[in-house]
């Protein structure tokens, strides 16, 4: 069976709380904090970008898969829709950076903030169908927010990544299942530096939709049910959607509590989903189940249940947690300083 052998995250150290972007627009910080739970969000310096974060995700995951020779792996897939080129790999520099060989499947994947589950979802499949020994899975983005645009309060940075493999496992994965649908809630044309967003799509018939479809169908082809799960991972775009999406599913706050990152991380786009995994899986014990399901705007999502083994408690030590990562070591910013890393004050030349 497939799953995770190894898995690590990567979070920009830099915050910026919604005070302080709110004071810059006239906004209303509060709406932002009580409506959609939003504190603060972090924030990639100049020198950070997706291949960045994918790099020291990978290697902690690495790290956890112990002894996992990077030249086994067999393919590198990261999903993002901030990859530092529009022509040219993310993939094969990550690559190089982990000492993989030449004689690897690099791609990089695009669905918006689905695109690391989608990595995930190709990467098993790999496995699955003994293609390889081992495939790399990464979700990461350096999202972006036009300046005063709601997306401006959550928009934010950080990555996961996971190998795949069939020993040694940290998780077996039991089932997956996508549901898409054409529902144009959010989209980005070429050469636009912002996204665009429709937002009378963005609740119900966007995020709640898919994500519901896709839980309702894999809890169905499984046998399922929610209370079955010690753990619920779903995209969160802000604080309230994943929270308000696992109670009328079923599910309670309790199981969603060790992923649900956004009110303090803010939305990390393709890392979303992932990097709550992580969280997860650094507090899970052997034998809990783990739902988690993505959703990525054009629109759809992808599923999967995972059930820990006793390895977890191997690995879960042997490099940083997503919770230190996250609460720990912060530099906070101003909106001058965050305007500057974002790159929104540009000079014409």
């Amino acid at each position: 069976m497939a799953g995770i052998v190894g898995y690590g995250a990567h979070l920009p150290r830099h915050r910026i709380k919604v005070e302080e972007i709110a004071k810059v627009w006239g906004a209303d910080a509060p709406s932002y904090k009580k409506g959609l739970m939003l504190r603060e969000k972090s924030v990639p310096p100049s020198d950070m970008d997706t291949i960045t974060l994918s790099v020291e995700a990978a290697r902690r995951a690495l790290v956890r898969a112990q002894h996992v020779d990077p030249a086994d792996i067999g393919a590198i897939y990261i999903g993002s829709e901030s990859h530092p080129y529009a022509v040219k790999p993310s993939g094969t520099t990550v690559a190089e950076a982990l000492g993989a060989t030449p004689d690897i499947h690099c791609a990089d994947f695009e669905f918006a903030c689905k695109a690391g589950s989608e990595a995930m979802f190709v990467a098993l499949s790999h496995i699955d169908a003994d293609n390889m020994k081992y495939a790399l899975a990464i979700g990461g983005d350096t999202s972006q927010g036009a300046p005063s645009d709601a997306l401006e309060f959550s928009a934010a940075a950080g990555a996961a990544a996971f190998i795949m493999g069939k020993d040694n496992l940290v998780a077996e994965c039991l089932y997956t299942h996508s549901y898409m649908t054409d529902t144009p809630d959010f989209w980005r044309r070429e050469h636009e530096f912002y996204p665009q967003h429709g937002g009378r799509f963005t609740g119900e018939e966007a995020y709640f939709a898919h994500t519901k479809g896709a839980t309702n169908a894999i809890l169905k082809k499984s046998g399922m049910k929610p209370q079955d799960f010690a753990y619920a991972v779903f995209h969160q775009p802000n604080g309230k959607f994943p929270q308000r999406v696992a109670l009328e599913l079923g599910f309670t706050q309790e199981q969603i509590d060790p992923g649900w990152l956004s009110p303090t991380l803010g939305n990390t786009y393709s890392g979303a989903s992932p990097i709550g995994l992580t969280a997860t899986l650094d507090v899970a014990k052997p034998g809990d189940m783990i739902l988690m399901c993505s959703y990525g705007s054009g629109a759809g999502s992808d599923a999967f249940i995972w059930k820990v083994t006793d390895r977890i408690d191997e690995v879960r030590d042997l490099t940083i947690k997503t919770r230190k990562l996250l609460d720990e070591n912060l530099i906070y910013i101003d909106y001058g300083t965050y305007a500057k890393y974002r790159r929104k004050i540009r000079k014409n030349i």
